[in-house]
């Protein structure tokens, strides 16, 4: 499943260069200029790792790292050139994972927040507990039976169309693009742009009907589909 991650620095060229290398390996990237847009961004958003510099304004890393710590539970990587001992060792403490001086070198930063989400998301460092059905709108999705109820009716499924419909509803608003659906239903690795994503999320818009005159699965052009919140 693709991973969001947040990246915070009052310095664009930073995020615009983090932001490169992460896109590049398949990462949605989230961007903030100072603390206050970031935690925003944290309330609004799925993130499910955030890369915070210290110095920002508004909301220093150390500050935003204590609200996030209070309400959420992800990885953080501290980005920043504060390189002392002392720095290293406050960040760790208040609740930073790994700590990256400035310069970096962008492949190393791509590595450690890989190592991070695998950490935290496939060995058991947060424990993730799938709720027994998805509802949105006038949709039931039964994760342990495999089921979706529309209202009363109950809509027959192929298990692609189940794991793509439980991907987008388990995220309503939120864009997948094809090679983070393609990844996390056919678990491989994404590598040529074909169809089957497109006819699947057809089938599924012929099944579900419309809502309101609107489809419950929208397309976005040039970045991929989303469940209508």
């Amino acid at each position: 499943m693709g991973f969001s991650i947040l990246v915070a620095d009052d310095e664009q060229g930073i995020i615009d260069f983090v932001t490169l290398y992460l896109e590049k390996d398949g990462y949605q990237v989230f961007t903030a200029s100072d603390g206050a847009q970031a935690w925003a961004c944290i309330q609004q958003e799925k993130i499910d790792l955030a890369i915070l510099d210290i110095m920002m304004p508004k909301m220093n890393g150390y500050q935003l790292i204590k609200r996030i710590r209070a309400e959420k539970n992800m990885p953080i990587i501290f980005l920043t050139a504060k390189d002392a001992s002392a720095d290293k060792v406050l960040g760790l403490d208040i609740g930073a994972d790994d700590y990256v001086t400035k310069p970096f070198d962008p492949l190393e930063l791509v590595a450690r927040v890989s190592a991070q989400l695998r950490r935290f998301y496939s060995l058991g460092a947060q424990e993730i507990v799938e709720p027994a059905e998805l509802v949105l709108h006038d949709l039931i999705l039964d994760l342990d039976q495999c089921l979706l109820l529309k209202g009363e009716r109950q809509i027959s499924l192929t298990s692609i169309e189940f794991k793509i419909l439980r991907l987008l509803m388990g995220s309503p608003g939120r864009v997948f693009t094809k090679k983070q659906i393609y990844e996390a239903v056919w678990e491989d690795s994404y590598i040529v742009d074909d169809n089957n994503i497109m006819v699947y999320i057809s089938r599924l818009r012929e099944k579900l009907g419309t809502r309101e005159e609107e489809s419950y699965i929208q397309t976005i052009r040039g970045l991929g589909y989303k469940m209508v919140p």
